[in-house]
């Protein structure tokens, strides 16, 4: 990439234009993200609680969802299962001994994620999977009226929320669904948020936005705007923020669409499309994707200056890509007890607020209608000098295939309603990290014995596909299909593929 000087005539046209009307010309605008979440609004206040309670706001009356958040709220899920005995949930409330193990912590917490793992309407369901089977352990949802996000059906009804200029019709039942979910909650410091962004700004992928007219860049009837991934990693300044004016390809690939566009007064407004392709919110390899909104649609405000551009991308959205992604980026589990959410808990609230794509066969609705936040600095973007698909890392294929076995696993039980099983090595009741950690615990035999746990014919896995023992360990060379000199991202063109 090559640092690229505006240039100074853009002083002079300024002047001009504050003197006589701006004339038509051919114009150019490029921008690349920097902030990419969803378009939750926050109400709460870091500094006031209720008991109990994280954050009481406007948005969430009773604050943040405390899943998992302690023994008492972790006994109260495993309770619902009318099957385990009394011992089995005091046992995995407060496993005995753990304190004698060198990280009591991360035992209990091993221990708790297995059992949250399985709470199916009998034992051996692993209920992240199949959350389908289990009973709902109620989310909290959003309360408010303000939302953000696009009318994307045309029409205003009882539910819909209104944005904050006024106006009415706003579709953005993810917020509704989740808007209260702890790690996607937050006043610019929502964990998960941040933790997208952070890795994203750290290179895990790029996506950058250019709009084109040939009127003028505040003003013009018959724009262009195109949204797509870009190969190139994210430039930082000094301060490390994102560095303006650096030079970034789009790709004309999965991840891409240009849509037709006005401007007005700096903010551009495009028109609705039947499908709008952008790269997804990830913060691990697995998760990079194609959003796929349906009847989407793209909103920015440009900066006079043009050095900056806020807005919103959304459409409607196939919930079950959205639980997966959410719920398997490491295991349901792992995630739920550190973020203090409950994936079974987040897949009802999906179904429940599901409002477009409606699938005739089912009689449900397969899509949720969802906005994502973009905040953006001006960069130079540009075409590649041949076409080319969005690159692989053949070091992390074996880790996404894994997921995207477990999300059509996930997707054909919630359409059978027949138990699907956990394809090894997605760690998922975490395996083999508890084989690991209970060789120190006095009552290891029982927790062995009686939690459930998925099984392999060819034996245990773990999430790089390396043969491990019946404690964890490895026991053979990696099974990584990486070649040997093989760069491990590798930009392939298109014409070679």
């Amino acid at each position: 990439m090559v640092l690229q000087k505006r240039l100074m005539i853009c002083a002079s046209v300024f002047g001009v234009m504050a003197a006589t009307p701006a004339s038509a010309a051919p114009w150019v605008r490029g921008f690349v993200v920097g902030q990419y979440e969803y378009a939750f609004r926050y109400g709460g206040r870091a500094d006031f609680s209720r008991a109990g309670e994280i954050e009481p706001g406007v948005d969430c009356p009773h604050g943040s969802g405390k899943h998992f958040a302690n023994p008492a709220e972790t006994k109260r899920t495993i309770s619902l299962q009318k099957w385990r005995s009394a011992q089995e949930i005091e046992w995995i409330t407060a496993p005995p001994g753990v304190e004698k193990t060198r990280s009591p912590t991360s035992t209990r917490f091993g221990l708790w994620n297995r059992a949250i793992a399985y709470r199916g309407y009998r034992r051996g369901i692993e209920t992240y999977v199949n959350p389908w089977a289990a009973d709902d352990p109620g989310q909290p949802e959003v309360n408010s009226r303000i939302g953000d996000g696009f009318n994307l059906d045309g029409k205003i009804k009882a539910g819909d929320f209104v944005s904050p200029d006024g106006e009415k019709g706003i579709d953005n039942a993810l917020y509704r669904a989740w808007g209260c979910d702890a790690p996607w909650r937050g006043n610019g410091n929502a964990n998960l948020d941040m933790r997208a962004n952070d890795k994203m700004q750290d290179g895990l992928y790029t996506m950058v936005i250019r709009v084109s007219g040939n009127q003028n860049p505040r003003n013009d009837s018959d724009a262009v705007v195109e949204i797509g991934y870009s190969p190139d990693k994210i430039v930082k300044d000094a301060r490390g923020g994102i560095a303006t004016d650096y030079s970034y390809r789009i790709l004309n690939s999965a991840q891409y669409t240009r849509m037709k566009a006005t401007v007005k007064n700096g903010v551009v407004e495009s028109g609705q499309v039947a499908e709008l392709h952008s790269p997804r919110i990830a913060w691990f390899y697995d998760q990079l994707g194609d959003t796929h909104f349906r009847q989407g649609r793209l909103r920015l405000s440009m900066a006079a200056d043009g050095l900056s551009a806020t807005g919103l991308v959304g459409g409607y959205r196939d919930w079950r890509d959205l639980y997966a992604e959410n719920t398997f980026a490491q295991d349901g589990g792992q995630q739920g007890v550190r973020e203090h959410e409950d994936h079974v808990a987040l897949y009802f609230a999906l179904r429940r607020n599901a409002d477009g794509m409606f699938n005739p066969v089912t009689g449900r609705y397969d899509g949720i209608s969802s906005a994502y936040r973009l905040k953006m600095a001006s960069a130079y973007v540009v075409d590649p000098a041949q076409l080319m698909d969005v690159p692989r890392h053949a070091s992390e294929e074996w880790r996404r295939g894994v997921f995207e076995q477990i999300k059509a696993n996930t997707i054909k039980g919630a359409q059978t309603r027949i138990p699907q099983d956990v394809p090894p090595g997605t760690t998922e009741a975490a395996v083999p990290r508890v084989e690991r950690e209970l060789v120190e615990l006095p009552s290891a035999d029982f927790f062995l014995k009686t939690l459930d746990r998925p099984h392999y014919p060819d034996g245990d896995v773990d999430n790089e596909g390396n043969p491990v023992d019946e404690h964890g360990k490895r026991i053979d060379r990696p099974r990584r299909h990486q070649q040997a000199g093989v760069s491990p991202m590798t930009l392939v063109p298109k014409d070679r593929q």
